[in-house]
């Protein structure tokens, strides 16, 4: 019983430490928090909207399309970290799926680009 608690007490220690930090940081932000915001902090910004408005409004169909292309791309170039790190084990096979990986990345784009997606009128 004893060699067992000596192997859990690190995970048990950690989920304390876990556990009190993240109540530390809420009370924190509970205590610290301006509780009137000023007409700059509640103003549109970045989604073109008011932040407390009405959920149900229509908008452009552009936030969508920018967001769902910055979503895509950059979780494609995810894929490039893993196949960097392992480069020197890689086959020539490897190397060329991800350079025909890339390709379809890179003729994606240029589609977009082409398309006008990328343009904000």
């Amino acid at each position: 019983m004893d060699d067992m608690l000596r192997e859990y007490l690190p995970i048990l220690v950690f989920l304390a430490v876990a556990i009190g930090f993240g109540v530390v940081l809420i009370l924190a932000a509970i205590v610290v928090a301006v509780r009137n915001p000023d007409p700059e902090k509640v103003s549109a910004y970045e989604c073109g909207f008011n932040a407390f408005d009405d959920a149900r409004m229509k908008f452009d169909v552009r936030f969508y399309l920018v967001s769902i292309l910055f979503i895509i791309f950059d979780l494609e170039i995810a894929f490039l970290f893993p196949w960097a790190v392992a480069f020197k084990d890689i086959s020539m096979v490897g190397f060329w799926s991800m350079m025909v990986f890339l390709g379809v990345l890179t003729a994606g784009f240029a589609y977009e680009w082409k398309k006008g997606a990328l343009e904000w009128q």
